[in-house]
């Protein structure tokens, strides 16, 4: 008897745990979550996990922190919240820089689709190749004319090595067959600066960042990367009309660390999934360029992930890129 009174008490002190975790999942949030982005400051990835974040606080009862963490092209902050613990307290803004780094870095110190759960995608974010108006070219073939006839002449500007606008143009330069002098910078702004003091020549960039010059006169549009059209740059074409089967865009969504117990994703996968149909935040994102993605599940936003992560994979060896 003696022990099976022991058996039953180990076995109701090895239930509590399990029973206050499932308890606090069911209450979850709280207290504050903290978002991680390991893009600068001001960039399209941290005016997203403001908008979205503020909408989640409201909805959610909690305050949704945003923490800037940049570093090593987004790696600083995904591992943070890999080692975080798995309660749902530290987020990650997932983008398409995640599955650039799985392509670009081989011997990174985690698996971004093992340690990194979804939970849901907010929006798609197109690209644009753009020049100064006084550029002697006006359309993508006249730009691929050009470039052919001045090899190694034509500097391309982007906002980093390994970034969405760096394989964009390598993506571009392959599929052209053109030597385009790629020229770094430390963010989008930086790049921007030097193109339209034209230090440089062209640049994929980015329609948060760009939409401002290109509506003011100071930068001319050449294509947009999506495979097709945009409305918010009407009369600008799709450079898969010149260059069939040529896709690039960036992408935003969120996620946590593995094991994070299922109840918390369903929860802030319904939150977010809800905020990106909301008017106010949906109209923002669309006001930024977001190609808003209609609501998603986990698996629905995993299976992209690894769509976009072997698509990286393929450019990365076509372009022989390597990180610096």
């Amino acid at each position: 008897m003696e022990r099976r009174k022991f058996l039953k008490l180990a076995g109701g002190a090895a239930a509590v745990p399990f029973v206050a975790r499932s308890a606090a999942a069911l209450d979850y949030p709280t207290r504050p979550v903290h978002v991680l982005v390991g893009q600068a400051a001001g960039s399209s990835s941290d005016i997203a996990a403001r908008l979205v974040g503020q909408y989640l606080s409201e909805h959610l009862g909690q305050p949704f922190i945003v923490e800037v963490r940049p570093g090593a092209t987004g790696n600083v902050a995904t591992e943070a919240v890999v080692h975080s613990a798995p309660d749902g307290y530290a987020l990650l803004l997932v983008n398409s820089q995640n599955t650039i780094n799985a392509a670009m870095f081989p011997d990174l110190p985690f698996d971004f689709m093992r340690d990194i759960v979804p939970i849901a995608i907010t929006h798609r974010v197109a690209l644009v190749m753009e020049v100064l108006p006084s550029f002697p070219a006006q359309t993508v073939p006249d730009f691929i004319a050009y470039a052919k006839a001045n090899p190694g002449k034509v500097n391309m500007a982007s906002a980093g090595v390994g970034g969405p606008q760096h394989v964009a143009g390598e993506l571009f330069k392959y599929m052209a067959g053109i030597d385009l002098v790629h020229v770094p910078y430390h963010g989008s702004t930086p790049g921007i600066t030097d193109l339209l003091a034209g230090n440089v020549q062209v640049m994929f960039d980015v329609t948060p960042s760009s939409l401002p010059h290109i509506r003011a006169g100071k930068l001319r549009a050449l294509a947009v990367t999506t495979p097709e059209r945009v409305d918010f740059l009407p009369g600008v074409p799709a450079m898969a009309e010149f260059l069939p089967g040529y896709e690039a865009f960036g992408w935003i969504g969120f996620g946590a660390p593995k094991d994070t117990p299922p109840t918390v994703i369903t929860t802030l996968n319904k939150a977010i999934n809800d905020a990106i149909v909301d008017p106010t935040v949906k109209g923002r994102l669309m006001d930024l360029g977001g190609l808003v993605m209609p609501p998603n599940s986990p698996d629905d936003f995993a299976k992209f992930i690894a769509a976009d992560t072997a698509k990286w994979v393929k450019v990365v060896k076509a372009a022989h890129l390597k990180p610096e």
